[in-house]
């Protein structure tokens, strides 16, 4: 158990934590939000013995073991697989400990150390680590390649790595995800569910929290406000305390009027009715938990350029790579205002090479890149934040875009982007990494793009940012080509996913839940490791004519089956317009402000019960509506398989 009792901490002139105290209990796993500056990392710093507390106590179990993720990797000659080793010190103690008895001909010393070996688990400790890496998405030629020859992201990988390979009681992690790519991040969320000790968790990924926090503290006016459950129980909690302020009441609804606007035009364009059933799901949790970030200082938008044209970008027939390696072949994809796009893939499938061509900055190896008249993209690339002037500032950057604006055009702004009075002047060199991703996408919005390419958005950003990031996207009018480790940025924002693997580019049918299971598939794929398949009868014998027949009566019978579900789909489609047409004329109504009169009782009441009823009709059509939809895409699976088999 952790103890912090009427703790104050100050750094420089700024108080962090003002009499604050928390009980903290074995086995939890606890994820620690507020906005930057709140103090998150200090309480680290804190729990490490690097800082000290001004006033208070904390007290921690006697013989606690901690391992924490070091936030700068030196440019070392040793392998990534010793670095990683490094990690468990004891193991390296016992290592050199037998070297030594081995050295000095010491056989009595060296049997119990081979005995505290084994009782170490040392044995299966290069494994292990090899293991780690893979999760992380190391190649296993990298295992053996000098830390100093990968780049800053992977530098921090291996830092990951090192600290997941300590033995330890108590695990803190700061932004573990911030250089992950979804696989990687979807691997570490499995592997941290099964951490035996207590996990201290930094994160801005809402999607990770909730699948593997049991506790949430948020460092709010110099408080640590503990709360059980994981990110979105948080969110609710806090939305429910929140709504009940008047004072936030006008924003709250104009924000969940948004919401449900863009709500409305996602309904009309689903087409998939898995892809239909999650986003319907995860929108409308949106608009439960949008009283819990009224006091976001972040209110920025993506608004598209006047003139659109259609299409706005195709490629025909592309393939993309390198001189010496092309990396995608046969490419064809049409870009529509509209188009709402996430790619999925595995590191290094391409998705990255995929997004510069459509850039332009990687020119094609073949094939054909068109583009509309009006064609203006807006590109956030991985490394963004190294393109920015580090001696300019947030005001200077926007001014060389358009010298024409006013200097108070601009400063306003980059208010929405919480850039307020003086700092808009200040240089980006001072800026911390968040500071420098919002730079960048108010650089981004500052534009009017029609055709958004982003890569990695979310980099840097806290959950504040990542939340006015996510509104900003769903009200952008043009297309979206989105690549994402924010699984929650990905589901409230595109309508479709392409899967780039393999060399190709194809739609992918299923929602993100589906795509863990595409990469556990793969997994097995890859280690020769034979997926259970109950239909699997290994029999490689030739169909006979008989067979041949069933099989098509069978196709022809699922054909059948397929007329009346469309005609039922259709019906539905038809009642559901009906309730929506309804709906609005009884807003329209209720805007009236003459039915509040005494005289107007009651046709208010009669109105307000119309409009309960028809939100339950129209609620269970679409349930409905989404279930036979379902059923119907089952069944065209089952007949296109049958007719190919």
């Amino acid at each position: 158990m952790i103890q912090i009792q009427n703790l104050s901490l100050q750094r420089g002139r700024n108080p962090l934590l003002e009499q604050a105290s928390l009980t903290l209990h074995d086995g939890w796993k606890i994820g620690f939000v507020g906005a930057n500056g709140a103090g998150k990392s200090s309480l680290f710093k804190l729990l490490l013995g690097e800082l000290h507390q001004d006033q208070g106590d904390l007290l921690l179990p006697g013989g606690l073991r901690i391992a924490h993720m070091a936030q700068e990797v030196p440019a070392t000659e040793r392998s990534a697989l010793d670095y990683v080793l490094d990690g468990d010190i004891e193991l390296r103690r016992i290592q050199q400990a037998l070297a030594n008895a081995e050295a000095q001909e010491n056989h009595s010393q060296l049997g119990s150390l081979h005995a505290e070996l084994d009782t170490h688990n040392g044995y299966s400790a290069e494994a292990r680590a090899a293991q780690l890496l893979d999760g992380l998405g190391f190649a296993p030629a990298d295992i053996s390649r000098q830390v100093k020859d990968f780049s800053g992201g992977w530098r921090i990988r291996l830092n990951l790595a090192q600290a997941l390979m300590r033995p330890s009681d108590l695990l803190l992690l700061d932004e573990p995800t911030n250089h992950l790519d979804l696989d990687a991040t979807i691997w570490l969320e499995q592997w941290l569910r099964q951490y035996p000790g207590m996990l201290m968790l930094i994160s801005h990924d809402r999607d990770f929290l909730d699948n593997v926090v049991t506790h949430v503290v948020h460092l709010e006016q110099r408080q640590l406000l503990l709360y059980k459950g994981g990110y979105s129980s948080f969110e609710q909690q806090r939305a429910a305390r929140l709504a009940q302020q008047q004072s936030a009441f006008d924003k709250q609804q104009q924000r969940i009027a948004q919401i449900e606007d863009f709500v409305r035009r996602f309904r009309a364009k689903a087409t998939k009715a898995k892809q239909a059933q999650s986003r319907l799901k995860e929108l409308e949790r949106m608009e439960t938990i949008a009283p819990a970030h009224i006091d976001s200082p972040f209110s920025f938008r993506f608004e598209a350029s006047d003139k659109l044209s259609n299409p706005l970008l195709t490629l025909n027939k592309a393939v993309c790579g390198y001189p010496d390696k092309a990396i995608l072949e046969q490419v064809k994809l049409n870009l529509a205002p509209g188009s709402r796009i996430g790619l999925l893939g595995p590191n290094g499938a391409g998705k990255s090479t995929l997004v510069k061509t459509l850039v332009g900055d990687q020119p094609l190896l073949a094939g054909e890149r068109n583009c509309g008249e009006h064609l203006r993209v807006g590109y956030f690339a991985q490394h963004q934040l190294e393109a920015l002037d580090l001696n300019a500032s947030p005001a200077l950057h926007l001014k060389r875009l358009t010298p024409q604006k006013t200097d108070q055009e601009i400063r306003d702004f980059l208010g929405s982007f919480g850039f307020h009075g003086d700092q808009s002047l200040e240089t980006v060199a001072t800026f911390s990494g968040g500071e420098k991703a919002r730079v960048a996408l108010a650089m981004l919005a500052w534009q009017k793009p029609n055709l958004l390419l982003m890569d990695e958005p979310t980099n840097h950003l806290d959950l504040e940012v990542r939340h006015a990031l996510t509104l900003a996207v769903q009200s952008f009018e043009g297309a979206l080509i989105l690549v994402s480790h924010d699984r929650h940025l990905l589901r409230n924002t595109v309508d479709e996913f392409l899967l780039v693997a393999n060399g190709e580019v194809a739609s992918f049918d299923g929602d993100l839940d589906d795509y863990q299971q595409w990469l556990i598939q793969q997994k097995r794929q890859a280690s020769n490791e034979p997926a259970a398949q109950a239909t699997s009868t290994g029999d490689k014998r030739s169909v006979s004519a008989a067979e041949r027949k069933e099989q098509k009566r069978l196709a022809a019978e699922r054909r059948n089956q397929l007329r009346p579900l469309r005609k039922a789909i259709e019906k539905l489609e038809k009642t559901l317009d009906q309730c929506h047409s309804q709906q609005a004329d009884i807003e329209t109504q209720l805007a009236d402000s003459d039915l509040y009169t005494d005289g107007q009782k009651d046709r208010l009441k009669a109105l307000l019960q119309q409009q309960t009823e028809l939100k339950q009709q129209a609620d269970q059509t679409e349930e409905e509506w989404l279930s036979r939809q379902e059923e119907l895409e089952t069944l065209q699976a089952d007949v296109e398989a049958e007719t190919t088999g």
